[in-house]
């Protein structure tokens, strides 16, 4: 099992990855000091639950603690005011109090969503991250809990630190090709805004991590939780340093808002996103390698790195205007300067980003590009 903490003072918690981690869940909450007098609320979702609950459950159950369960449907759709108030609902009817805990068992979504219930139930009880796809090794490290509304992604949220972060490779064994290449998405990126190293790593391993070869994929989720604990660590509510984990996802969230949330997967998304800033790099001088790079990467896995025509440009740019790293008619862009560094830039015009979605949209991208 590997180990890493996420430095915050009073609030630093520990991140455990590796084979058979669930085995030892009373003993990590009692490590945590999760209390048994009060009751813990487990929240999933309708595609896991049938595959991990009853064991979760059992596990926490012969450990001693009470547990209850509440089942979301699958899909970013979730992560809405709606659900929320169903899990608050759950949460008084199971007698939750300030001493209680709520644990997301399931991907970002869950993680998002239980997150944020736990940050505002009570004005705040702790919460636990057993994370059980890829794509969460990075949405489960680092405290931002959210829900949508439908004009904008991750609008209503919170920052609120867990308890401790669970990662269970098997648990990671189910997952369909399309949610593993997902995942991988956001493990890239760590290396792209922070380790040249890893990402070469990334493109010699390709085929190890889409096959889920426990060994690689323990270590690459290791260094990818790495990197954010290190970022989080200095800076924990995103003033500065902590915004470059945002490669590619001023475009990407705005293509999952106009797709509907469903379309296309975030980490889907957001490589399309990570292509384009790479391109934009070009605007302000930087290397045509980069995107050649970058590009490369995510076809060797699989990743979609143009728009879907069909999705309008207007709209696009709509949904950028209110995200919240669009002010004054500039967008808080983060470009690479090269592989393993980038740069937070706050002069990016909206006209130079529409050039981009354009560039990026259309069956000819491979040829502009």
């Amino acid at each position: 099992m590997r180990e890493l903490t996420v430095e915050l003072g009073e609030r630093s918690y520990p991140i455990y990855i590796g084979q058979g981690v669930l085995n030892d869940i009373t003993a990590l909450f009692d490590r945590a000091k999760l209390s048994r007098k009060s009751p813990l609320l487990v929240v999933t979702d309708s595609e896991v639950a049938p595959l991990h609950l009853e064991r979760v459950m059992a596990l926490l159950r012969e450990g001693g603690f009470a547990a209850t369960s509440c089942v979301v449907p699958a899909g970013e759709t979730s992560k809405s005011l709606a659900q929320l108030e169903g899990i608050v609902t759950t949460a008084l009817q199971a007698g939750l109090d300030r001493s209680s805990a709520i644990v997301a068992l399931g991907g970002g979504v869950v993680g998002d969503l239980a997150g944020f219930a736990a940050a505002s139930f009570m004005r705040g009880i702790r919460f636990v991250q057993i994370p059980t796809t890829i794509l969460a090794h990075d949405s489960s490290v680092g405290g931002k809990v959210a829900v949508n509304h439908p004009m904008a992604k991750n609008i209503i949220g919170a920052f609120h630190q867990p308890e401790l972060v669970l990662f269970d490779i098997d648990l990671l064994l189910t997952l369909p090709p399309r949610q593993v290449k997902a995942g991988l998405s956001e493990v890239i990126k760590h290396g792209l805004i922070w380790d040249a190293e890893f990402t070469q790593w990334c493109d010699d391993n390709a085929e190890r991590l889409l096959s889920l070869d426990p060994e690689a994929l323990s270590y690459a989720l290791y260094i990818g939780c790495k990197v954010k604990a290190i970022v989080v660590s200095q800076d924990e509510r995103e003033n500065d340093l902590r915004a470059i984990l945002n490669l590619g996802h001023t475009i990407g969230h705005a293509l999952e808002a106009v797709a509907g949330y469903g379309e296309l997967l975030h980490g889907e998304a957001i490589s399309i996103g990570m292509v384009g800033a790479a391109k934009l790099a070009q605007e302000f001088g930087y290397s045509e390698e980069i995107h050649e790079i970058t590009k490369g990467l995510f076809l060797k896995y699989g990743l979609p790195v143009s728009i879907p025509p069909h999705l309008d440009t207007d709209s696009i740019m709509s949904a950028m205007m209110h995200d919240k790293k669009f002010k004054e008619g500039t967008m808080v862009y983060i470009i690479p300067m090269e592989i393993g560094k980038v740069e937070i830039r706050k002069d990016v015009t909206v006209e130079q980003v529409r050039q981009i979605v354009e560039l990026l949209k259309g069956e000819s991208v491979a040829d502009v590009l």
